[in-house]
């Protein structure tokens, strides 16, 4: 099979995390729950927490984006779209990511939100990449930012502990023949299973209210035991679809950068991907679950830390409320 060309490529990436560490001891100051029990679970040493005093979605997001934009050479004018994924906007009304295009000074850009959770940084390059080739830009700017601290219900320890807060960016541009960048992508979505991780309240259909308030529905719920079987089969489905369009197989993966959910599904992921684990980055130890922002933040720190090399094959997945997931591969 004819490996496919890159019509666009990562040219950099860039993170924000919050200085404000959060360890499992913290969390079992003020609730029923201690290190050992939070991390033979899910793995989860300490998370980042922005303080509410602290930096927003969009705020976060720009110092990721910041970062990106000035290691890739580019001025804040030369973007031509600026895709935002987040599940927690600083407020329903702009979107976060026209906040985000306001602080970076990107005029020329359109800028936009997308809502799909844990998989929001997989479906943005995705979206990147078709708009630039199809030739209505040159320069795409890719923001995943989270403060997932702001939505959890703190007094439920099977969901709080699991979460943290961050934010990745990249810079995505046309390849033009330079034979590294997206080689294939596989997403998908099912919203029959949405009641599996949502927030119930809060939203058009039930409006805050003092009974909202009250039953706390306008913060984070989720069926673990479910979510886990689907994250699973879901997730290494994908891989196996994009590595099949990219014509790869497990072997040629010389890293996979899943979602950052918890380590006991980041392992089976990998297993049924046919991927050792030695081969699979993992920091949901130091920062937990950030939602979107996990994958941009974990490939930045695994080109920074050498893991990842010009030519190296890259495999990245996802997995998030909706139901949404998706794959896809990369030759960086």
């Amino acid at each position: 099979m004819k490996k496919p060309t890159p019509l666009v490529e990562i040219a950099a990436m860039g993170r924000y995390l919050p200085d404000n560490i959060v360890t499992n001891d913290d969390l079992a100051q003020g609730m029923d729950t201690s290190d050992e029990w939070i991390f033979s679970r899910t793995g989860i040493r300490e998370r980042r927490i922005s303080p509410p005093e602290g930096l927003g979605a969009a705020a976060m997001g720009a110092a990721a984006a910041r970062q990106a934009m000035q290691r890739a050479g580019i001025e804040p004018g030369e973007v031509d779209i600026l895709i935002l994924s987040t599940a927690t906007p600083d407020r329903w009304l702009p979107s976060t990511a026209c906040d985000a295009q306001a602080l970076l000074g990107c005029t020329n850009a359109v800028a936009f939100d997308i809502m799909a959770a844990c998989s929001g940084f997989i479906y943005g390059l995705s979206m990147a990449e078709g708009y630039l080739a199809a030739g209505r830009g040159e320069i795409a700017l890719v923001i995943s930012t989270e403060k997932m601290s702001s939505i959890v219900d703190w007094e439920d320890r099977t969901t709080s502990v699991l979460f943290g807060d961050g934010a990745g960016a990249a810079v995505v541009r046309l390849a033009n023949g330079a034979n590294r960048g997206i080689l294939s992508s596989h997403l998908r979505s099912d919203g029959n299973l949405a009641d599996l991780l949502n927030r119930p309240g809060g939203g058009a259909q039930h409006p805050m209210s003092q009974a909202v308030l009250d039953d706390r529905s306008y913060l984070v719920r989720m069926n673990g035991r479910e979510i886990f079987k689907n994250a699973v089969r879901s997730m290494a489905d994908a891989c196996e679809r994009a590595l099949a369009q990219a014509g790869l197989t497990a072997d040629d993966i010389d890293l996979l950068v899943p979602h950052q959910a918890n380590i006991r599904i980041i392992e089976a992921t990998a297993k049924y991907a046919g991927i050792p684990m030695d081969k699979v980055y993992v920091n949901v130890d130091r920062y937990g679950n950030m939602s979107s922002a996990t994958v941009p933040v974990a490939l930045d720190e695994a080109v920074e830390q050498g893991l990842i090399r010009p030519g190296s094959h890259v495999l990245i997945v996802a997995f998030g409320a909706g139901l949404t997931w998706g794959a896809m591969a990369l030759r960086w």
